[in-house]
């Protein structure tokens, strides 16, 4: 792994999701090397050439501040990195930016597939309005190591919401990315829904070397799904996800937890759904 110090203008920018207002992303590059990891596309503004998973820059902004008018609006940490990957048990990147925000209007969320977000516990509980997501999608640790080899187990993540739960604090799960046939949206919600206020759930899209790199795996590994794959992501028909809809009401019907859907979160904003 290659760790770096390097120097940025500001730690917060403006977000294009449609649940967060601002992100800050305290490292540029993560150690948890998700197969299916989104945020390699980063490599295009950073100049690295290593391979994706294989650097880390720790960012330092002395002098950065948080924007006027925050308040009401939304701050995600993080967008395009985890903040709590181990790398944060050391640099203490994300903890201090933590501090230097205390007193904040902003709604500030945490999300992350690390356990050790309960290091800080004691101090998210001086925020105002903050809130701190798991991201998971499999009770299964086989397929978690397969995709998230660098992440916490998927028992270090329960009892993390656990902990973040008893201790007070609002809590929520995001069910991200949902793998077609693999992910059980049933058997997650029931055994996570007592200790969340909300499950969101966000779909699984492949680009790039992802796609034939999880388009092999699933031809390895799961066999029976590669027909299932292949509709979906080359044949690019989404009824499996409108069926995966359908779903989520009846769970939210089922269980008195918050459900948010985030499919097709890219089209969210216009309005439309494909």
């Amino acid at each position: 792994m290659k760790i770096q110090t390097v120097e940025t203008k500001n730690l917060i920018v403006k977000s294009n999701l449609p649940a967060s207002d601002y992100v800050i992303n305290p490292y540029v590059g993560c150690s948890h090397r998700c197969r299916y990891c989104y945020a390699s596309f980063m490599k295009r503004f950073t100049g690295h050439t290593e391979e994706w998973g294989s650097f880390i820059d720790v960012k330092q902004c002395p002098s950065w501040k948080l924007p006027p008018k925050i308040e009401g609006k939304t701050l995600l940490l993080s967008s395009v990195t985890d903040p709590y990957q181990p790398l944060e048990g050391k640099h203490h990147v994300t903890k201090e930016t933590l501090r230097r925000m205390l007193g904040t209007k902003a709604n500030v969320e945490i999300l992350t597939k690390s356990h050790l977000v309960t290091r800080d516990m004691d101090l998210f509980q001086q925020f105002r309005h903050l809130r701190v997501g798991i991201s998971m999608n499999t009770l299964n640790d086989t397929f978690r190591r397969d995709m998230e080899p660098g992440a916490s187990s998927v028992e270090k993540r329960l009892n993390a919401l656990k902990q973040l739960h008893y201790a007070g604090l609002s809590t929520y799960l995001f069910v991200s990315p949902v793998f077609p046939g693999l992910t059980n949206l049933e058997q997650l919600v029931a055994e996570i829904s007592p200790y969340v206020q909300e499950i969101c759930f966000e779909n699984l899209n492949l680009r790039g070397a992802q796609k034939n790199s999880i388009l092999s795996y699933i031809k390895d590994t799961h066999a029976p799904l590669t027909s299932l794959y292949h509709e979906i992501y080359l044949r690019r028909n989404g009824e499996y996800w409108r069926e995966m809809e359908d779903r989520i009401q009846i769970l939210q019907e089922k269980y008195p937890v918050k459900m948010t859907n985030y499919f097709y979160h890219n089209k969210i904003k216009k309005g439309v759904r494909p």
